[in-house]
């Protein structure tokens, strides 16, 4: 009678057991048709799938949303999130001076640096430094635009403006090419980002 009594309880309570969290339930989720189906038959949990785009929602809880990749998953209080597409790029822009490692020496090149750094720092306009300097023969006053990707500008000079804040004065060197640069990042980063949420609570 004793293991009759053992073999009921595990049979019906199994399902008990078995039974997944909403964060475990939300990593089985890959797509938004799997979450549409998933909200379907999770009403009680109050779902709801929705999109956020960067500058636009600006509650606390969406910015943090706004900073996950797609398929992470965010515990808010009793309430679960996850980012179920994400797409956007962040676009950078600077001005510079170019110098030719093929016409002139690390020492000219040296030295250049610190005349150029010198004056911009003493308030001469960095476009006018591109003007007198730069070896490149851009018309722009060595703004570069808007830019994002290395087919845009060398991957060594789009790696060091995502690194530095509006205003830093530094050095770029593409040692392959031997080109050198003394950029001025001029604008704060645009940043065009869109993501697609389900949320439910539980957790």
């Amino acid at each position: 009678m004793r293991y009759r009594f053992v073999a009921f309880f595990l049979i019906f309570a199994s399902p008990l057991f078995a039974q997944l969290t909403v964060k475990e339930q939300f990593e089985k989720l890959n797509s938004v048709a799997d979450a549409q189906k998933w909200v379907d038959a999770n009403q009680a949990l109050k779902p709801s799938i929705y999109k956020l785009n960067y500058g636009k929602d600006s509650a606390h809880v969406d910015q943090r949303l706004l900073k996950l990749n797609k398929g992470e998953i965010m515990q808010v209080g009793y309430t679960t999130y996850k980012v179920l597409e994400a797409s956007g790029t962040v676009n950078y822009r600077a001005s510079y001076v170019f110098l030719d490692g093929a016409e002139l020496s690390n020492t000219q090149i040296d030295s250049m640096k610190n005349i150029i750094v010198k004056k911009a720092n003493a308030g001469t306009p960095f476009e006018q430094l591109s003007d007198q300097y730069t070896m490149d023969g851009n018309t722009t006053h060595g703004d570069t635009g808007w830019f994002f990707g290395e087919e845009m500008v060398p991957r060594e000079l789009q790696d060091a403006v995502k690194n530095h804040k509006v205003g830093d004065i530094f050095f770029v060197d593409v040692s392959e090419k031997n080109w050198h640069y003394i950029v001025k990042k001029t604008y704060d980063d645009q940043v065009k980002k869109e993501v697609t949420v389900i949320k439910a609570n539980g957790r």
